[in-house]
């Protein structure tokens, strides 16, 4: 299980990627295809074409570090079309794990105060 809470949040890449890449081929992904900074201390997800292995590479003030997952049975939800990463929230990363296809979820009007 992925401990902690990312400060910059959590983003999925639409586009699969090659889970041959280490620390800096995924930073460059970041960089180059989700346009974002991969030191911003958000946490990317990144899934191969198979949709059977996932990576979260994520930058903290000790360095860079790589959450991976592969799966002997089954497949991880599709991302959607290729496009910008899309946002989750911090029970999505879990439930993506777990098998749960977070962007097809439908999600409840929760309460908010008034500004």
């Amino acid at each position: 299980m992925i401990t902690g809470r990312p400060s910059g949040g959590i983003r999925l890449a639409t586009a699969p990627a090659d889970m041959r890449m280490s620390f800096d081929g995924l930073s460059a992904l970041v960089r180059t295809r989700l346009g974002r900074d991969p030191v911003s201390g958000a946490w990317y997800v990144f899934i191969n074409r198979r949709r059977t292995m996932m990576k979260v590479p994520a930058f903290d003030s000790g360095g860079c570090w790589i959450r991976s997952r592969r799966l002997e049975r089954g497949l991880f939800a599709r991302a959607g079309p290729d496009g910008p990463a899309q946002p989750l929230s911090p029970s999505g990363l879990p439930a993506l794990v777990d098998g749960i296809d977070v962007l097809a979820a439908r999600r409840r009007v929760r309460f908010r105060r008034a500004a």
